[in-house]
């Protein structure tokens, strides 16, 4: 995209919902229970949990860190919103179940009229994208967002792939760049186990946007066409465990904010390196990926840079437990916290900073 088109972006954005002011007594913490799929049981002809969201909200309401009241709930992207990056012949080919079906890798899809695909399947991935979308600009202005559910990588402006429909990362950077004073560079770090080909499409000629992508070499995508935008590439081999993996995610996320400072961080925090997933291929351990959001999220807070996380891929049932886990842990070693139940308001994650937080208790593709 030229710096031309992005201009005439900017003078002619339309009126989106998704910007909407969120009180101060709501933690950053995006969600609702329209993210969760259930259609039948079709959901589960593809090997990803599509009700982890609601299980990840369960596990934190259970520990008293959230509660239906302090949460913000997702508004679901409107055409108008998606098609600030999509293209309106791709939207209109989602009107075909059989381009769904192939998408999101449920061939029983293909028998539905359109109409139910569109309510049961779409939807709840186009809520998960508002979501996405409202959490970048809540990381803006609290200094972090998580978003339950997005981090659809695989998706990009005119194609869709491994249960991808919509680009949710690149709108949500979109977005910002377009509406929000002070945003003019971002960074991607992507610890998905899947390489995040989507946003590495539409990014590709954008010298905006730093792309950092760690995942298996051997699985999906292999798109070596969009692979050309990824500044910092860091590929690993089948069964790699924690130790070398938490070295190498230190070493190159504290790398890649060394290179260019950005504005934002947008981090795409997949569970699918846990050890056993049958798509992802590595061996990180429950404690690893508890560490890696951790290391991420400390080398944010130490340069005072905003930092939006999505959840994307991981396909066993137990890791809404450990994304759960994973939050808590954040909030204990005082990365995240209720800076907004305390009213400081502040934008500036430096002031977050001194915030002290309390402790808490205890053929198949894919995302």
């Amino acid at each position: 995209m030229s710096h031309k088109e992005d201009n005439e972006g900017k003078r002619s954005f339309h009126h989106s919902q998704l910007y909407t002011d969120i009180p101060r007594t709501c933690m950053p913490i995006v969600y609702h229970p329209d993210y969760n799929i259930t259609f039948m049981g079709l959901e589960k002809l593809h090997p990803f949990d599509a009700g982890k969201w609601g299980k990840v909200i369960h596990f934190l309401k259970e520990e008293k860190f959230i509660t239906d009241g302090n949460i913000v709930e997702a508004l679901e992207a409107t055409e108008e919103d998606l098609l600030v990056v999509h293209t309106k012949r791709y939207l209109n080919r989602l009107k075909w179940s059989l381009v769904v079906a192939t998408i999101t890798e449920i061939p029983p899809l293909l028998f539905l009229p359109n109409f139910l695909v569109q309510r049961k399947v779409l939807r709840p991935l186009r809520t998960q994208t508002g979501g996405t979308i409202m959490a970048g600009k809540l990381a803006v202005d609290r200094g972090w967002a998580i978003n339950v559910g997005g981090g659809f990588h695989h998706c990009s402006s005119d194609r869709g792939g491994g249960f991808c429909a919509y680009a949710d990362i690149t709108l949500a950077i979109k977005f910002l760049f377009e509406r929000v004073e002070g945003i003019s560079r971002a960074t991607i770090i992507d610890l998905d186990a899947h390489q995040g080909n989507g946003h590495e499409r539409d990014f590709l000629d954008d010298k905006r946007v730093f792309i950092m992508d760690m995942y298996n070499r051997y699985i999906y995508p292999g798109d070596g066409y969009a692979k050309r935008a990824i500044k910092r590439k860091v590929e690993l081999d089948w069964g790699t465990e924690d130790s070398e993996y938490l070295q190498k995610v230190e070493l190159h996320s504290e790398g890649a904010l060394n290179e260019v400072r950005p504005d934002i961080i947008v981090y795409n925090a997949g569970t699918d390196i846990l050890d056993g997933d049958p798509l992802g291929g590595l061996s990180i351990s429950p404690q690893g990926i508890v560490k890696r959001d951790e290391i991420v999220f400390r080398a944010a807070r130490r340069r005072g840079i905003p930092i939006l996380m999505v959840t994307s891929g991981g396909y066993q049932k137990k890791t809404a437990r450990i994304i759960s886990d994973s939050i808590l842990n954040l909030h204990r070693q005082g990365l995240i916290g209720a800076e907004a139940l305390e009213g400081e308001g502040s934008s500036s994650l430096l002031t977050s900073m001194m915030y002290s937080s309390g402790s808490v208790g205890s053929k198949f593709t894919a995302v």
